[in-house]
C-alpha cells in the first residue's frame, strides 16, 4: 500500500502561480498529477519517473513544472499562467514498478477573480 498526502490548493486569480506538493510514504517509480473538472473526464498533468523523465498533458505544457525529491518520496508541481479553465480537483497519482497504481485525495485548485 502506499498513501499519499497532497497539500497546495486553493483560490488563485488568473494569471496567478500554484504551488501542489505530495508526498509518498514509500519510494515510487512513477509520481504525478491529474486533474478532474466538474462533468468532465480526469486528465494528465504531469508525470515524472524515478529517473526524472517527464510528461505533461497539452492544455499545460510550458505551463507547468514538476520535480521529485527520490530520497523524501516527494513531488511539486509549479504552476503558472493559471486560467479559469484550471479550476479542478487535482489528485497525485503514483505507479509502482508493479505496477499498481495509487491516488491521493484530491486538492482543490480554483482560478478566478
Amino acid at each position: 500500500q502506499v498513501q499519499l498526502v497532497e497539500s497546495g490548493g486553493g483560490l488563485v486569480q488568473p494569471g496567478g502561480s500554484l504551488r501542489l506538493s505530495c508526498a509518498a510514504s514509500r519510494s515510487i517509480y512513477v509520481m504525478g498529477w491529474y486533474r478532474q473538472a466538474p462533468g468532465i473526464q480526469r486528465e494528465l498533468v504531469a508525470t515524472i519517473t524515478s529517473g526524472g523523465t517527464t510528461n505533461y498533458g497539452d492544455s499545460v505544457k510550458g505551463r507547468c513544472t514538476v520535480s521529485r525529491d527520490n530520497a523524501k518520496n516527494t513531488m511539486v508541481l509549479q504552476m503558472n499562467s493559471l486560467k479559469p479553465e484550471d479550476t479542478a480537483v487535482y489528485y497525485c497519482y503514483a505507479r509502482t514498478l508493479t505496477n499498481n497504481d495509487y491516488w491521493g485525495q484530491g486538492t482543490q485548485v480554483t482560478v478566478s477573480s
